[in-house]
């Protein structure tokens, strides 16, 4: 072992974290408050600290050093000297050893104690107290890497909006269970690529697997005492480290070649983040990383009362995204992952809060915003907001920047309250049917920026949704009252499983009903995985932390005869929107352009064939709705499409508005296995079916 220095060399302050040079290692830290830095070297184990180091330089407030023969796979951490004032915002606290923001590895798991802590747990002066005990053998390491990985002839998809199809897992959930997958290999990176995970997203003919969030994040305290865990993973403790539980050997390169495979396979992979909060939560919370280095800086505080943390993600903190040095970080983040991993997009929790500055509301020209639409690396990538957080004007759906997408819940609640049977709902179905324009038409943005959701992580599976009235939340341990109360679900008759064939009948037909209108839809279609065979949380609606059956999905039952014509019904459906643009349009129809003499773009009809009248779409009660969309095919001749649906709960006979032409079944919710075949004129559809019918006239 090469003999340590007796000091740091200088350094330089760019970049950020610790980087080798193939002689040495420069450490490089941000911190406007600190008045000294030291950079805390450990053995292998991570249990012995063997040096510590001032940081000798700081220049631009980056504090800045280099170690000469220090060699990749070495172990370190920080320590911060500075006014332990929380009054003022600042925390610093030297006994407490800190994680880099700019750490890409670690080694060693959080291990919950009082010492992680500022200030001294259960003291009278509560956080206003100084706690003395090192942190350190609690803490995780920072590890020294050297990224290496050929990417030659990797190429990614770049596959176009508005032909883009999502589907959104989790890591270890997607193949926890999947007996294919060698054991070791269950559950983590290196079984995305694998050969059944591959065949089974082309089968479906989805374009992107989005992956919910793999940044390293810590184990919940309160759950770990209630014998949970936190699965979902949104409690971020490093943006620039793999979570070490996905990796099956410990190297990053799983990733890496799963990312490989499903490029190769025409898969993109959109990385779910977690930039709006940290894992050190409240100013009660423990001080593990930006706490420790610059609170007043990293966090936005209360401008009366900087000692408290302004809480607008429900977590107890939030980043100070009106910080230069705070934005640089979240953007050479998102840089790593782009360019390391080669990931295609992000999708941004709670992505208002990231348009937050200061006292300031939600704005569109944040910082952050214009920053990630200005970089030529992140520029180019698909971005996706969830436009939505517990703070003042916390709703802005519809309200971000051209570029981005964003989760459409409007889309969700009323495609839900249609097929469920509510009132009222046909005006607002049509609106979400045609992209959402009332929401998302300005500043050139196009229908692909809505993302259409049925389900997600956050609420009940699609199975769910039509098997049960209520939320059945108990195995949370927090007694049934966590989740959303409203789901806008129905069980149509018995509240779970049933094995009355009338119900199941019923529910699965409204199940496919539910498909076919999400994928007909303009706008980005999202599916959550498992919804295509069946998945089920037993009424579930918030399983954040069962890291368990609950969550994991059971591939035995996909592989069942029922599922597999789910399967089917839904890879029929994604096939469909691809063949035929009309289901994809890329501008926002309104009804105004005339295709055909008499022939709108866009127009809607009852079940009698009519258009429907001013007092049509103010009928509370009417549960009938025909979109139908016109174009030209290249060859000139006039196509129409059409989607029938019938919410309500008889049968209904629809008069088709044919212009002459005769329309095609191309497919039905109530006959899932019927082959595409001519209709006539009129057509009967049974209470919560669906049918998508298409005609063609002669080419001109």
């Amino acid at each position: 072992m090469t003999p340590l220095p007796e000091r740091l060399d200088a350094g330089v302050p760019y970049p950020l974290g610790a980087t080798f040079d193939g002689l040495g290692v420069n450490f490089a830290v941000f911190s406007a408050n600190a008045e000294r830095i030291d950079l805390c070297l450990f053995d292998p184990s991570g249990r012995k600290e063997l040096a510590r180091f001032p940081l000798p330089e700081c220049t631009d407030e980056v504090w800045h050093g280099y170690l000469p023969d220090a060699r990749p796979g070495q172990l370190y951490g920080f320590r911060a000297y500075g006014p332990y004032a929380p009054e003022r915002g600042h925390r610093f606290n030297p006994n407490k050893l800190l994680l880099d923001p700019y750490a890409r590895r670690l080694a060693g798991q959080l291990r919950w104690t009082d010492a992680l802590h500022g200030y001294h747990v259960g003291s009278p002066r509560g956080d206003l107290s100084f706690d003395r005990r090192d942190s350190a053998p609690a803490m995780p390491k920072a590890v020294v890497s050297a990224d290496a990985f050929d990417w030659d002839g990797d190429r990614r998809p770049n596959t176009p909006w508005s032909e883009t199809v999502i589907y959104e897992a989790h890591v270890k959930g997607l193949t926890a269970l999947l007996e294919e997958v060698t054991p070791s290999e269950r559950g983590t990176f290196a079984a995305l690529a694998h050969p059944k995970v591959i065949a089974h997203l082309q089968r479906l003919g989805v374009t992107a697997l989005e992956l919910m969030p793999v940044h390293a994040f810590t184990q919940d305290r309160f759950l770990q005492e209630r014998g949970l865990s936190n699965y979902w993973g949104y409690n971020t403790l490093a943006f620039f480290a793999p979570e070490a539980r996905y990796l099956a050997t410990g190297s990053h390169d799983e990733f890496r070649l799963a990312v490989r495979r499903l490029h190769a396979s025409g898969i993109e992979v959109i990385l779910d983040v977690v930039y709006n909060h940290t894992a050190e939560g409240s100013e009660l919370g423990p001080t593990l990383s930006l706490r420790g280095l610059d609170n007043a800086t990293y966090y936005r505080l209360l401008a009366d009362n900087p000692r408290h943390c302004i809480n607008d993600t429900g977590t107890g903190n939030s980043l100070n995204m009106a910080s230069a040095r705070v934005v640089q970080m979240v953007a050479d983040s998102l840089r790593y992952w782009a360019q390391s991993f080669r990931i295609d997009g992000f999708r941004f929790d709670l992505g208002v809060t990231l348009g937050r500055e200061g006292d300031a509301g939600f704005s569109p020209g944040a910082a952050f915003f214009d920053v990630l639409r200005q970089d030529p690396v992140l520029g180019r990538l698909k971005l996706i907001s969830e436009p939505w957080d517990i703070g003042p004007g916390g709703y802005q759906l519809g309200q971000h920047p051209p570029s981005f997408a964003e989760w459409n819940d409007k889309f969700r609640d009323t495609t839900r309250r249609f097929w469920k049977g509510d009132a009222d709902q046909r005006p607002d179905l049509a609106a979400r049917l045609s992209g959402s324009g009332d929401l998302f038409d300005r500043r050139a943005r196009r229908p692909w920026a809505s993302v259409n959701m049925l389900t997600a992580h956050d609420g009940m599976t699609l199975n769910d949704v039509v098997s049960y009235d209520a939320r059945h939340n108990e195995a949370n341990g927090e007694n049934g009252q966590d989740g959303h109360s409203e789901n806008y679900s129905r069980n149509w008759g018995a509240e779970g499983p049933t094995d009355d064939p009338s119900i199941q009948d019923h529910r699965d037909r409204v199940r496919r009903s539910m498909l076919t209108t999400l994928m007909a839809s303009l706008g980005t279609p999202m599916l959550l995985g498992g919804d295509e065979f069946g998945r089920t949380q037993n009424g579930n609606n918030n399983a954040y932390c069962q890291d368990n059956e609950i969550s994991w999905f059971d591939w035995t039952l996909a592989a069942g005869d029922p599922s597999q014509a789910l399967i089917d019904f839904t890879a029929r459906l994604i096939a469909l929107r691809k063949a035929h643009p009309l289901l994809r349009a890329g501008a926002f129809l309104y009804g105004q352009d005339e295709v055909a003499p008499g022939v709108l773009d866009i127009e809607w009809f009852d079940e009698r064939g009519q258009r429907l009248s001013q007092d049509d779409w103010r009928n509370p009660e009417g549960r009938a709705l025909l979109m139908r969309r016109a174009g030209r095919l290249p060859d000139g001749a006039l196509e129409l499409i059409a989607l029938a649906m019938n919410g309500a709960a008889e049968t209904l006979t629809f008069l088709l508005p044919t212009e002459g032409l005769t329309f095609e079944r191309l497919i039905d919710s109530a006959a899932p296995d019927a082959e595409p075949g001519p209709v006539s004129d009129t057509l009967e559809l049974p209470g919560g079916a669906a049918v998508i019918l298409r005609a063609v006239g002669a080419a001109e």
